[in-house]
């Protein structure tokens, strides 16, 4: 813990876990510099790169098309009797459907400042597929399952404020879990 909240929290990390030629690649990102020193000897199969985010935020301009990557927990909720409650009440479940994976992404896109742009086939420019289910234990012993889908395509840059603030924090739940960190690069052909 960290000035009372998780370390997660307190630190703003965020990671994601990119399988890659080679084997994995972790992405962590944080509002504080890690020190990888302290790995035991061997542990990473190349030395740790760290990067300055200042760079990806000073790109973020309105009206600017960028590539993406994101692993999400894309859910809803489902009330009792279908009637939406007081907030906690209800139970999430994820979106299995690639077109309500699409419909998620697009609803977080508007909270969070930016548009899928239409592909040539005239569908929203991303790829979700589904990621190895991830489960874990609350306090208290129930259990949580969560349900992760990687986006790849497009966004178009609506609110520079918004989208800079998604970089920081993250998209959605299960963060613990390397969920939403949302990486940026230049457009892709």
């Amino acid at each position: 813990m960290s000035d009372g909240r998780p370390a997660r929290q307190a630190h703003g990390v965020l990671w994601r876990l990119d399988e890659s030629a080679g084997g994995f690649v972790l992405y962590v990102q944080s509002r504080t510099r890690p020190d990888w020193s302290k790995l035991p000897e061997g542990y990473l199969a190349a030395p740790a790169q760290v990067r300055d985010l200042a760079p990806v935020l000073d790109a973020v301009t309105p009206g600017r098309k960028l590539a993406f990557r994101l692993v999400a927990n894309a859910t809803r909720t489902i009330h009792p009797d279908g009637v939406p409650g007081q907030r906690g009440q209800g139970k999430r479940v994820p979106h299995r459907h690639p077109d309500k994976q699409i419909e998620w992404l697009a609803a977080q896109g508007a909270r969070h400042g930016f548009v899928l742009p239409l592909a040539a086939n005239g569908q929203p420019d991303v790829a979700p597929s589904p990621r190895p289910i991830l489960r874990g234990d609350r306090r208290g012993g129930k259990p949580i399952v969560i349900e992760p889908v990687r986006y790849d395509g497009h966004l178009v840059v609506t609110d520079p404020d918004a989208l800079r603030a998604a970089l920081t924090l993250g998209v959605g739940r299960a963060k613990a879990y390397g969920c939403g960190l949302l990486s940026l690069a230049p457009p892709r052909g």
